[in-house]
């Protein structure tokens, strides 16, 4: 059984390019708001961003305000963001489908927060951490990844971020 691990970046984008260019399939996981959500849930997205998140993790919690802030810019553009929990909930019962409901309420979430309980979605991808954001992008009929890595150089402290990575790769 795949155990899920989290741990943050350091501020670095992820070096490794390998998921880059990767053709990812739509999937269609329990959103917070108990409907399934699948990328074909918007029909007009030219990109996503898709972000492996958890509800324990201390550097996943750092982000919830940027993650509001990212899909308020780019979902109006056709790029909206969507957040995925994959984490093994019997480790981490933090994680479970009804937390993941009340974080959701009590940040505002104003995007998708998914629950992926078999973690195929995040197997798909190759997540490997949390936070662990990717860019993906539409290419003729597939959805093909863009960027993968952190969100930005700067967990801790926002107003200090130098590299917007994520903003970055849907800006390019």
């Amino acid at each position: 059984m795949f155990i899920w691990l989290s741990f943050g970046f350091k501020g670095e984008p992820y070096k490794q390019i390998k998921h880059v260019g990767k053709s990812i399939p739509d999937f269609s996981l329990l959103n917070i708001d108990s409907n399934r959500i699948s990328l074909k849930t918007f029909p007009n997205a030219k990109g996503f961003i898709v972000v492996f998140t958890c509800n324990h993790c201390p550097f996943a919690k750092l982000y919830p305000p940027r993650l509001n802030e990212l899909n308020k810019k780019y979902a109006s553009l056709g790029v909206p963001l969507i957040a995925i929990s994959s984490t093994d909930t019997i480790q981490f019962e933090e994680d479970c489908y009804i937390k993941m409901v009340k974080k959701a309420k009590n940040e505002k979430f104003n995007f998708p927060y998914l629950y992926d309980g078999s973690q195929a979605v995040a197997l798909n991808f190759n997540a490997e951490r949390t936070p662990h954001a990717f860019v993906i992008w539409k290419e003729n009929s597939s959805w093909v990844v863009k960027y993968q890595g952190a969100i930005d150089d700067n967990g801790a402290e926002p107003k200090k971020v130098k590299n917007t990575f994520v903003a970055d790769a849907v800006n390019a």
